[in-house]
């Protein structure tokens, strides 16, 4: 066992919003840099896409396109879009004024809420929760409220939310695969979620960047794709996630006319456009399905590896249907508070992981960390190797 620090947990901020990434780097960087060793980082997948998408660009993408696209996106990706959607979900959005090609997903998120939070109004979100949607929704003038995750299986508890709907309640945003528990929703949230919104004005933001990364047979419940939810929902997209190109910065949302116009209001004074010839060469890469099909078995296959590794070490691992994090706790291996642990972990074992309470505006603490086995092959095997130290 590592004995735990005789300072203590590290002190919980009085403020409401979870830390940033910054905060998080403040606690691992220093020991990532004081050692060599370092092997899984937490945050960032390093495969690299097909080698026909970069074909694509730089015979394409930058021959045909060299003025500012359309505020909304080239034409042809929002009609690849829309198919794709239509494709998956059944719901075929309008491609002039319902989607809105952004630069990545976050840019989306922050948009999203600047366009229908305003000072005084409240904004749902589930704990653990993402990191940036809290200070987005603190920058507006909102207020975040948290509806938490029910350990250690993080399944959404309707009856609370139900409680912490007000006439002050604008906005409610929902994950899934949920970033950073790897749980899902199914039909049946989608269909509690409905009830709990029926009869407001309450905006659904649906994060759904691992939309393609689902596992065991599951399918994706997309917000897109029910009839209640749909209509008051705004859906944001990641091609970084689902083309591992997350430094391109592309994504997309979908949505009704009347949201998208709301959108696009604060997208064009804080965006505007996004790269020409990256839209035009995903455009032309998205015609084949497979690529974005075949990427569940993908990572479904690198998750069973990842999971076999640490099935020989200490770790506790958690249930992982969707995403490529697998939680794990470490109880049975210290009882130092999570952050102090991954930073242990960081510096004397060589392996990164992500503290879970960050995700948490309290600073909740389940003794629960983040790996991410979006890597290569050897680096897993190297990481296994030292877990199994422990």
């Amino acid at each position: 066992m590592v004995a735990a620090s005789r300072a203590g947990p590290i002190p919980v901020t009085s403020r409401t919003v979870t830390p940033s990434r910054a905060d998080v780097n403040s606690c691992l960087l220093p020991a990532c840099q004081d050692s060599c060793r370092v092997l899984i980082q937490s945050v960032t997948a390093s495969h690299s896409s097909s080698d026909a998408l970069y074909r694509i660009i730089l015979m394409d993408g930058f021959r045909h396109w060299f003025p500012y696209p359309p505020m909304a996106g080239m034409p042809e990706l929002r009609q690849a879009i829309v198919d794709k959607v239509a494709a998956l979900y059944g719901t075929r959005f309008d491609v002039e004024s319902e989607v809105t090609v952004t630069a990545g997903a976050t840019q989306a998120i922050l948009t999203a809420i600047a366009a229908f939070v305003r000072p005084g109004d409240e904004v749902i979100v589930f704990a653990p929760v993402y990191d940036s949607y809290v200070p987005a929704i603190e920058t507006v003038g909102g207020k975040a409220l948290f509806a938490q995750l029910k350990f250690p299986d993080y399944a959404p508890d309707w009856a609370q939310v139900a409680q912490l709907i007000t006439p002050r309640t604008r906005m409610i945003i929902v994950n899934s695969p949920h970033n950073p528990t790897g749980s899902l929703l199914t039909a049946v949230d989608l269909e509690k979620l409905a009830e709990s919104v029926r009869g407001s004005d309450i905006v659904v933001l649906s994060d759904e960047v691992y939309e393609h990364i689902l596992f065991d047979g599951e399918r994706h419940a997309s917000l897109c794709g029910h009839p209640e939810l749909a209509p008051r929902g705004i859906v944001v997209s990641s091609f970084g996630k689902t083309y591992h190109i997350t430094g391109w910065k592309i994504g997309y949302v979908v949505g009704p006319a009347a949201l998208m116009a709301e959108f696009r209001k604060v997208h064009q004074f804080n965006v505007f456009t996004v790269h020409g010839p990256s839209q035009l060469a995903l455009a032309d890469y998205m015609q084949d399905a497979s690529r974005h099909l075949k990427l569940a078995a993908f990572y479904e296959e690198k998750r069973d590896f990842f999971r076999a590794l640490l099935a020989e070490t200490p770790f506790e691992l958690l249930p992982c249907r969707g995403t490529y994090f697998q939680l794990a706790s470490y109880k049975a291996i210290s009882d130092l508070p999570d952050r102090a642990f991954a930073e242990w972990l960081t510096r004397e074992v060589g392996v990164a992981v992500i503290p879970v309470s960050v995700f948490y505006g309290d600073g909740r603490d389940d003794c629960v960390v983040r790996f991410c086995f979006a890597k290569k092959e050897e680096t897993l095997v190297a990481a296994g190797e030292r877990l199994r130290r422990l």
